[in-house]
């Protein structure tokens, strides 16, 4: 078993933990529900300037659960050192109030630090906003590794009392519980189709995606980060990124944007995403409605950093100039909208997208956009305008939603509602900022963002799907399988974005773009638009032998999304056939030939299957017939967590053949 161990290697390790196949461990040791550990706070070590209280100078703060609570004013820290018995993300609660201020708009930062079991350690920043009672705050999800590791918390001016505190093992995600109806009741039939499609590989693959430059950016050449990731991977995305900025009633030019999105649709047979960088005249008060403007003298920028004079918050009322400006700008976008509809192309549009910004971070205003720039209330109103208008005014229903959340203390203020949206996304920037992986910036981040992932699928209650609309770096693989983070796809911003080796580096963008977790634009079903719900294939080679003479043999021919898979079964129970150096037996008693680990029936064996049958052995999912006899890997006629081990040792290969009695 040793040897195994080391064949893995420390990536293959942690792999295994968070998939709970480490046998010294199971799984269930640790269940999200019991606390792994749970103190009053002032039990815990505290540094010299966090203090025991049962007030704040006058103010008394009833209801605390032990002797008193710990009082935070600025630099004051509290740290426990838990023994985590696998490899995975973990949740830290605690029962504070932030008692600065008024309202939930006044808000503090504090810390967290994570010094792990393997020297490793990540620091984050979180927002408390102010509450008038306790309140369970949530820390995030944090990721420990096995053994012994330190958390400390508070600090940052955090103003806080810190009651008490709970750490317990972070739930997965239930991706089944995300919907694939558009909340559009009359989408067209593509959009079903798409949202359908979706749906399907939501959770166990991720879609890659590319964002172009839009306007006349890298010398009109919109190919360029595409024809890098096709010399750097031998593949293109599966989704492309497109900006409808320049169709505007300032300064609006036809710069092909429309065109390329439906001959990737239709030519290519790729999915189409879009966001909205809308443009309003920065002098606004002197704007008359249908006058045209430099560029230069419009912005998108909010009104704290650009000195524009539209109030955004006039956009929603009728009678504005603002109104008026918004509706034009409305026809624009509907006027290319239309045009995709004509032509049976669906679009995941992103439009308003970032709207709560940076909050305040940088001095330059709450939100990076005018569209946010008056608050949330005014944000909403704006979004359910857009929607109402698109679709019932303008007629178009090829529209998957997309709302672009933050995951600020109160960013849950901001969400238009289960109504108006398809799919919950995040732009992930953490390469140079807000890292939380513990290396220094200038180098590629390939962190999962789980707690992040968590909060936007908490959000919903899981109801939508979240997507990872721009990125930096591309998480790895490795990452989003230990932290449970299934995000839908991932579409690097352009320019250095992708191609500078400070966000992405060439290796693992080929690496990623290769794995069976990444679905690629080859691998998407050629009826994409039609009824697709089929999982993404591969291209499979196949040398086909068979070790008994006698045994008669039929090949049936199944053809998936991108590829025709030989299927090779058998009327003999002990045949065997060896496919590609790797054996694996048929069972003429089933239904269809038993694929041993082909645990979620795509007709290949990989990492995703392991995470599927990893769920079976913990009870937490349930499998069909067929599913349950290709789990059965050690063939001892129950699925359970040697089957988990079994499988992994098969996808690294220690072993060569399938099933196996493993050790």
């Amino acid at each position: 078993m040793k040897n195994f161990w080391k064949r893995l290697g420390s990536a293959g390790i942690a792999t295994a933990l968070c998939l709970g196949m480490a046998q010294a461990v199971p799984a269930a040791v640790v269940s999200a529900a019991d606390p792994l550990f749970s103190a009053e706070c002032e039990d815990l070590t505290l540094s010299s300037d966090a203090q025991v209280a049962t007030k704040v100078y006058n103010d008394e703060y009833p209801g605390y659960t032990g002797d008193g609570f710990v009082w935070v004013a600025n630099a004051g820290t509290m740290s426990f050192t838990i023994d985590a018995p696998e490899t995975g993300m973990y949740r830290l609660m605690t029962r504070c109030i932030m008692y600065l201020g008024t309202s939930s708009s006044d808000i503090r930062e504090a810390q967290v630090t994570v010094t792990r079991s393997d020297e490793s350690e990540s620091k984050k920043t979180v927002k408390i906003a102010h509450t008038d009672d306790w309140n369970d705050f949530n820390w995030g999800d944090l990721k420990l590794t096995k053994g012994e590791n330190t958390i400390t918390f508070g600090g940052g001016w955090g103003y806080c009392l810190y009651d008490n505190m709970t750490l317990t093992k972070t739930p997965k995600p239930e991706y089944e519980k995300a919907t694939d109806t558009p909340v559009d009741p009359k989408a067209t039939k593509e959009t079903r189709a798409l949202m359908s499609y979706l749906k399907s590989v939501y959770g166990s693959h991720i879609i890659s995606g590319q964002q172009e430059i839009y306007g006349g950016g890298n010398d009109g050449d919109s190919e360029k980060e595409f024809n890098y990731i096709k010399d750097n991977t031998g593949k293109l995305p599966a989704i492309r990124g497109f900006d409808f900025m320049n169709y505007n009633p300032l300064y609006g030019w036809e710069d092909g944007t429309t065109e390329r999105a439906i001959e990737w649709a239709k030519k290519q047979n790729g999915i189409v995403t879009a966001s909205w960088h809308i443009n309003v005249p920065i002098d606004f008060d002197k704007y008359k409605l249908g006058d045209k403007v430099d560029w230069k003298k419009c912005t998108y920028k909010n009104y704290q950093a650009s000195n524009s004079t539209f109030n955004t918050a006039n956009a929603v009322k009728e009678g504005t100039k603002e109104y008026e400006y918004f509706q034009e700008c409305m026809k624009d976008l509907a006027e290319q909208l239309q045009k995709l509809q004509d032509a049976n192309v669906p679009i995941i549009l992103r439009p308003l997208h970032e709207a709560q910004g940076n909050e305040g971070n940088y001095g330059d205003g709450t939100s990076w956009f005018w569209w946010g720039d008056r608050g949330a209330e005014v944000y909403k109103e704006l979004w359910k305008l857009l929607y109402t208008t698109l679709t019932e005014e303008y007629g178009l229903h090829n529209i998957i939603w997309e709302y672009n959340s933050y995951n600020y203390a109160n960013s849950d203020t901001w969400y238009p509602g289960d109504d108006y949206v398809d799919i919950v996304a995040y732009d992930k920037y953490n390469c140079d900022f807000n890292r939380d992986d513990g290396q220094s910036s200038g180098t590629p981040n390939l962190s999962a963002i789980s707690p992040i992932f968590n909060y936007l699928y908490e959000l919903t209650n899981g109801k939508k799907m979240v997507a990872m609309a721009e990125n930096d770096s591309i998480p790895s693989e490795e990452n989003m399988v230990i932290e449970n983070a299934g995000w839908l796809y991932f579409c690097p911003w352009y320019g250095d974005h992708l191609m500078s080796s400070q966000y992405n580096d060439a290796a693992q963008l080929k690496k990623m773009y290769t794995s069976d977790y990444c679905i690629t634009l080859d691998e998407l079903p050629k009826d994409l638009y039609g009824n697709a719900t089929a999982e993404p294939g591969t291209t499979v080679t196949t040398d086909v032998t068979t070790t008994d003479a006698t045994a008669e043999t039929t090949t049936e021919t199944e053809t998936t999304a991108t590829t025709d898979v030989s299927v090779v079964t058998t009327t003999e129970d002990t045949a065997e056939t060896t496919v590609s150096e790797t054996t694996v037996t048929t069972k003429g008693a089933v239904e269809a030939a038993t694929l041993y680990g082909d645990i979620n029936l795509d007709g290949r064996v990989d990492i995703t299957d392991a995470v599927l049958l990893n769920k079976a052995a913990a009870n937490t999912v349930s499998l069909s017939a067929q599913q349950q006899a290709n789990a059965d890997c050690d063939e001892s006629g129950e699925v359970d967590s040697n089957d988990a081990v079994v499988l992994l040792k098969f996808l690294v290969s220690i072993i060569h053949t399938l099933p196996n009695k493993g050790e």
